[in-house]
């Protein structure tokens, strides 16, 4: 490849930016394109930087040396796939991150661990309780990628002994040689297909986590996306370490073959590893059997990179979780509530369902659901509302269609409420007779809100309303 003297930058969103002002100070030719006239952020340009604005512009593209992808932009655009096709090399700001990181390392003498983490839910709550486990071990962390700072922030961090990487597909697609020292798919469901064309596409950009990995953490409960982690892992032939974790309940008589487990000794639930008892699950703050694998997750990822087990404990019994994703709100009367408003997708949903259905019982949860459905098939997650959810109370856009959806399962019909908004929903769950109310819609928000966040919020509010 010849030297790189001028980039390319597409996409004027966050990472956007700071690849650009990185690019900038490192002393580069830069010029950024985006589809909007007048993206938000131009005015945070640095000078001399140029501008091709309306549209992803070719040209800009081909005058370049080399191009950096905002995660945001679909790179079947035909001005990318043409620069594509004249041997420009496109990467992501994560790709340009561990490029100059490893540069760096080398010229210091030293390495700096990275612990990469993907998959399709989860991925943030795993990745804060790395980073604070690695905290409380008194180590210096960086958390960037998908989780809102942008990695290439993180070579800002003076001393930095550990990063922390959550990586979403779309970041994966262009990040190559990643070379972590130790990555994880936590699990797999549909989403973001529209970009992936189907399952084997967007399973295919995850499996670029493992990519000359050092160590790797494969959940043995779904067996297929365990073997094709496994099968990855053998393409790469580099002799990776592999640690396994399980979500499965153990009872006392039987001994795992996972590294990470549960196990139930005279009626209470231990996380362990080895034969080696860490801590129970009630002493942690955040409840479900889905959030019991998170730590497990969090345990085996932080034993990779050699995070004391004292530390790691420490760490989860004082850990209340992220908001907007299986939070516990408050009790009110009998009635426990959750915002899992992050839930925008059927896999988290369903994991939110069974974590706390296994907490309060069959038929024990109101679950309010629904707003822009992305064209997700409901029938997916009618058998476990069937088995944990008293009543469910749609809202939003798309409510007839998840209806029919759970109408796979005719009896759940008498179990339907259409409430059309949150703030009804939240009052009729409210008086229902089911244990706890779970705002997890498994669908993204912008019918009737701005996101996730603002969703979330409202529901909090509203929650809190009710004990006026």
């Amino acid at each position: 490849m010849r030297a790189v003297q001028r980039y390319a930058v597409i996409g004027l969103g966050g990472s956007g930016l700071s690849a650009i002002n990185f690019l900038v100070e490192q002393g580069f030719d830069v010029v950024v394109t985006d589809e909007s006239s007048t993206p938000n952020l131009a005015c945070k340009l640095p000078k001399g930087v140029q501008t091709a604005f309306g549209g992803i512009d070719k040209q800009a593209l081909m005058s370049a040396d080399r191009i950096v992808i905002s995660p945001g932009v679909n790179p079947s655009h035909h001005a990318i796939q043409s620069a594509k096709k004249a041997g420009i090399e496109v990467i992501s700001d994560v790709a340009l991150f561990i490029e100059t990181l490893k540069q760096t390392d080398a010229s210091q003498g030293k390495h700096t661990p990275v612990v990469a983490i993907t998959g399709s839910n989860a991925k943030s709550t795993v990745t804060t309780l790395v980073a604070e486990m690695a905290k409380t071990a008194g180590k210096v962390v960086g958390v960037g990628g998908n989780i809102g700072t942008p990695a290439l922030e993180l070579l800002k961090i003076d001393n930095l002994e550990l990063a922390v990487l959550e990586l979403s597909s779309f970041q994966l697609e262009h990040l190559l040689d990643l070379g972590a020292s130790v990555a994880t798919i936590l699990n797999l469901s549909a989403d973001h297909l529209d970009r992936h064309g189907d399952m084997a596409g967007y399973l295919a950009e995850k499996l670029h986590v493992f990519e000359q990995a050092k160590a790797a953490v494969i959940c043995v409960d779904d067996v297929s996306l365990a073997m094709a982690c496994r099968d990855e892992l053998d393409k790469q032939d580099t002799q990776a370490r592999i640690i396994t974790t399980s979500g499965v309940i153990h009872d006392s008589q039987t001994t795992p073959k996972t590294d990470f487990y549960l196990a139930r000794q005279q009626g209470v639930i231990y996380l362990c590893h080895d034969n080696n008892r860490l801590i129970s699950a009630d002493e942690l703050q955040i409840k479900g059997s889905h959030n019991l694998l998170n730590v497990l997750s969090a345990f085996a990822l932080s034993l990779a990179v050699d995070i004391p087990i004292a530390a790691m404990v420490d760490t989860v019994r004082d850990f209340k979780g992220l908001p907007h994703r299986c939070e516990y709100v408050c009790k009110i009367g009998n009635k426990a509530y959750f915002n899992d408003s992050k839930g925008t997708n059927i896999g988290s949903t369903i994991a939110a369902i069974i974590g706390l259905g296994e907490v309060y019982g069959e038929r024990s949860l109101a679950l309010i659901l629904g707003g822009l459905a992305k064209g997700q098939d409901f029938s997916e997650i009618a058998p476990f509302v069937e088995q944990f959810v008293h009543s469910v109370y749609l809202i939003g856009q798309d409510a007839p269609s998840i209806r029919a959806g759970l109408l796979s399962v005719p009896s759940l019909q008498d179990r339907l409420v259409d409430a059309k908004t949150l703030q009804t929903a939240v009052q009729m769950a409210s008086q229902s007779d089911a244990t706890a109310v779970l705002l997890s819609p498994a669908c993204a928000s912008f019918d009737q809100f701005s996101g996730y966040a603002q969703r979330g919020e409202c529901f909090v509010k509203l929650v809190q309303d009710l004990s006026c």
